[in-house]
């Protein structure tokens, strides 16, 4: 019996440990973004946006109409495109912008979007699910080009973001699985990157 477990303790070991070799070598001809911007002739990056692809589980930055890079991304584990409550874990679909960064962070470092816009506020308010003291702070933000209060009851607190201390595990498996609470992650040599060219106010547009 003894015996047994130790077989398959070890056959589940090798099998993770084979996995993450695999997704190593998967990634280790991955170009830098300073790389892929040589390969396009770009030396600098103007107007970046990012599009969000969640049925390719992509995250793409653009300078202008040209897209330099493409970043594996996860996502919230409801596939559900319509976010309505704060635990749904649900990525919303939509354009937004990025309104605050944070660079030191549980999963590393934040890009912060203004979920939910002035948009879904008044469809949250048609349907009754959030009051019009909720849906006044939200309009009131979006004015001010602040970030939306986090505890609203159509969530919140929806970022871009690393994967903190699981990174090494994380960005090597050779496949996508949706964890998150409704944000998006990418790696956090992906995260430094993307840092360092967004700013507060650029585009973000996440899409099916």
């Amino acid at each position: 019996m003894l015996r047994n477990v130790i077989y398959i303790s070890l056959s589940i070991i090798l099998f993770f440990a084979g996995t993450l070799l695999y997704g190593i070598i998967l990634n280790i001809n991955e170009l830098t973004l300073q790389e892929s911007m040589k390969i396009k002739g770009i030396k600098k990056i103007d107007n970046p946006y990012l599009v969000v692809d969640r049925k390719n589980y992509y995250v793409e930055l653009y300078s202008g109409n040209t897209k330099i890079k493409t970043y594996r991304a996860a996502f919230g584990k409801n596939r559900s495109s319509v976010k309505t409550a704060p635990d749904d874990f649900v990525t919303p679909v939509g354009e937004f912008k990025i309104c605050e960064k944070i660079d030191s962070s549980e999963y590393y470092k934040k890009l912060m979007l203004n979920y939910p816009t002035l948009k879904d506020a008044a469809e949250g308010l048609k349907r009754g699910i959030i009051s019009e003291s909720e849906f006044h702070k939200i309009k009131s933000a979006q004015e001010n080009n602040e970030c939306p209060p986090f505890d609203t009851q159509l969530g919140g607190n929806i970022s871009i973001h690393g994967l903190g201390k699981f990174n090494i595990i994380f960005k090597n498996l050779p496949f996508v699985f949706n964890w998150t609470n409704g944000s998006i992650a990418i790696s956090n040599e992906g995260m430094d990157e993307l840092f360092s060219v967004m700013k507060i106010g650029d585009d973000v547009k996440i899409i099916n």
